[in-house]
């Protein structure tokens, strides 16, 4: 990406009212960045931020990644207003790597944290990079367990602020440990202080830059929970794991597994056990074939697969059960 480009896409995205939906209807209407700065006409104060941003980014070795490079993340680039240009600082290989995000409450268990840890350990392990939020808690668990194996792109953080603000302080090692074996990435501008509002759109993003969440303690109505709503939205896979039924804690975990929306995760080997009972039926299962990211309903997929619908319908509760397929609005997904 060339210093003129980069610079018209944040001369966009810096000028007020203007968020990834705004920004990917201008490119669609009028074709390039330029085209586009050229009818916006940005304030000299834009201008003038702008220049600073990328100074102070090239001080601090901040990169940026924008949607039509190779090192963008294909998982962003399939959701429809996916961020524009995401700002990185640590090793851009972390965002090829196949990804697990795992969230959960800020005052978690020591019990709790020691799971996540030991379970995001066995992840990094198997050759996965770790998503989370660098919060205390679980978010700091998650990130330090994936560090405990070796290699330079074990985890990455989502920060609500720019890049190179560190929050919560008392993670600042963390913050540096990731940004030297990880990656730090941000939509937020390089120097941003996050408000309140961020940490949703931070919390998105974890969602959309994980394959798979697992979702550790949580309150019902917490950020936590809204990440896994995300994740259920964009047709993640979404596993979480159970607490005690008395704890508020338990509640988020415990309500996805209730509703279906979740499978039950007790251990690193139920996952991983369960993919691997499940690839003689991936392979020759001719109702997978049928299914896709776009609902197929049961009378169809009767007629696809020239079988009954009430065959149907034992085989999809297995395939629902074994996580290959989900129901939602309109029909089933493959997963």
């Amino acid at each position: 990406m060339t210093y003129e480009d980069l610079f018209n896409r944040l001369l966009i995205l810096r000028t007020p009212n203007i968020g990834p939906v705004r920004y990917h209807k201008l490119i669609n209407q009028y074709g390039n960045v330029g085209e586009v700065v050229t009818v916006l006409k940005p304030s000299d104060a834009v201008v003038n931020s702008v220049k600073r941003e990328i100074e102070l980014a090239n001080k601090l070795g901040v990169f940026y990644l924008s949607d039509d490079m190779e090192e963008y993340p294909a998982l962003l680039r399939d959701i429809k207003n996916h961020p524009p240009l995401l700002s990185v600082r640590g090793n851009k290989k972390a965002l090829l790597k196949k990804s697990v995000s795992m969230v959960g409450t800020r005052h978690a268990t020591i019990v709790g944290m020691n799971f996540i840890a030991d379970l995001a350990q066995k992840f990094s392990a198997e050759n996965y990079v770790v998503v989370s939020g660098m919060a205390m808690g679980t978010d700091a668990a998650a990130h330090r367990g994936a560090l405990r194996t070796v290699g330079d792109s074990q985890t990455i953080a989502v920060l609500a602020g720019g890049v190179d603000y560190i929050w919560p302080l008392e993670n600042e090692s963390l913050y540096w440990e990731i940004v030297e074996r990880g990656a730090v990435v941000s939509e937020m501008p390089v120097g941003f202080v996050p408000a309140a509002s961020n940490f949703v759109i931070r919390n998105r993003l974890i969602a959309w830059l994980g394959q798979k969440l697992i979702l550790g303690e949580a309150d019902l109505n917490s950020g936590s929970m809204k990440t896994a709503e995300f994740s259920y939205e964009s047709n993640r896979e979404i596993w979480a794991i159970p607490s005690h039924p008395t704890d508020s804690r338990s509640f988020g975990p415990n309500s996805l597994i209730k509703s279906g929306r979740a499978k039950l995760c007790t251990g690193p080997q139920d996952f991983f056990d369960s993919k691997k009972n499940c690839k003689k039926i991936e392979s020759d299962n001719l109702l997978l074939d049928a299914l896709g990211t776009i609902p197929v309903s049961e009378s169809v997929l009767s007629e696809i697969v020239k079988k009954s619908i009430s065959e149907i319908k034992q085989e999809l509760v297995i395939l629902e059960l074994q996580g290959l397929v989900r129901k939602v609005d309109g029909g089933y997904i493959r997963l």
